[in-house]
C-alpha cells in the first residue's frame, strides 16, 4: 500500500471518529435544550404508555383544557417502560409535543453518548494499529537522505 493511501486511510479514520464524536455531544446538547425548553414552561399530566421500542416509547396524555396529545416523536427518555403502563409526564406548555417522563433528564443520555464516542474511538484506534502494523517499521518518517550512505541534506518530497 502506498504511503499516500495510507495517510488517506489515518485520515479518514479520524476524522470518522470525530463526527460520530460531534453527533454524540450534538445529542447530548439537543437533549439539554429539550429539557431547558420543558423547565422554562412546565406543564404536568398522567400519560397511558401506548406502545414501546427499545428508542421510543408512544404516549396519550390529556392537557388541563381537555386536549388529548399523542406526540409523533414520542417521550423523552422512555427506558423501562412497557405498555399499558400510566406514568408521570413532564411537557412544554407552548409545544406539548415536547414530553418527558417525569423526574428524567438530559443526564440520561451521557452513558449512550459517552460509550458511542469510547467505542468510536476504539474501533479508530485500533484500526489506526492495524494500518501502522501493515505500513511496516519506518513509514511514517521520512527520510532526510544525509545517512551512512550520504545524501544531499534534502527532503523526500513524499
Amino acid at each position: 500500500m502506498s504511503n499516500r493511501t495510507l495517510t488517506r486511510l489515518r485520515r479518514t479514520i479520524v476524522v470518522l471518529a470525530l463526527a460520530v464524536t460531534a453527533m454524540a455531544v450534538l445529542m447530548v446538547a439537543g437533549a439539554v435544550r429539550n429539557d431547558v425548553t420543558i423547565g422554562r414552561d412546565e406543564g404536568r399530566a398522567t400519560a397511558d404508555v401506548l406502545s414501546v421500542t427499545p428508542v421510543f416509547a408512544a404516549i396519550s396524555f390529556i392537557t388541563p383544557d381537555g386536549v388529548t396529545h399523542s406526540p409523533k416523536l414520542g417521550v423523552l427518555y422512555p427506558t423501562g417502560l412497557s405498555a399499558g403502563q400510566r406514568i408521570d409526564v413532564e411537557y412544554s406548555l407552548a409545544d406539548p409535543d415536547l414530553v418527558r417522563v417525569a423526574g428524567r433528564n438530559a443526564g440520561l443520555a451521557l452513558l449512550p453518548a459517552g460509550s458511542l464516542v469510547v467505542l468510536a474511538w476504539g474501533v479508530a484506534g485500533g484500526l489506526l494499529l492495524v494500518l501502522r502494523r501493515v505500513a511496516g517499521p519506518g513509514s511514517g518518517a521520512r527520510h532526510s537522505g544525509t545517512g551512512p550512505s550520504g545524501g544531499s541534506g534534502r527532503t523526500d518530497p513524499r
